[in-house]
């Protein structure tokens, strides 16, 4: 067949991914958040405000998922809106109080989760490995 299983990258990067999801719910998720709610949160807290559009490129997610996963955290509370003082029907994201205390405590799981996942890796692999993974998705 030549082709394994074992040496697939689309199936070492599954199962990497399984295994930090698996260690940053290790502890109850935060919040119930899901990973794409946190990195939505986690992104909007870096940009301060955006729309939902910009929002989702920034976190690489198509329009559908941006505008469930927004409703989700909107209805949560987690999030505040207002209209953009330039253009009223644009609406502005931005992180409500309850939102960041949330956020503050899934960014300490998040670290705990890298750490633990990338703990077999000395510092030179963990760069080397963050590096190649941020060149295959330029």
């Amino acid at each position: 067949m030549g082709y394994s299983l074992d040496e697939s990258v689309g199936h070492l990067l599954r199962r990497a991914h399984q295994r930090h999801a698996a260690l940053f719910q290790d502890r109850g998720a935060v919040g119930g958040l899901t990973s794409t709610q946190f990195a939505t949160l986690l992104k909007l807290a870096e940009l301060g405000q955006a729309t939902q559009n910009a929002l989702g490129r920034a976190v690489a997610l198509d329009p559908a998922t941006t505008q469930g996963v927004v409703a989700r955290l909107r209805d949560r509370g987690l999030l505040k809106t207002a209209r953009d003082p330039l253009d009223r029907r644009t609406v502005v994201l931005s992180l409500a109080p309850e939102g960041e205390a949330i956020l503050a405590e899934a960014v300490r799981q998040g670290r705990r989760a890298n750490e633990l996942l990338l703990k077999p890796l000395t510092e030179a692999q963990r760069n080397t490995l963050i590096n190649l993974l941020r060149r295959l998705l330029d």
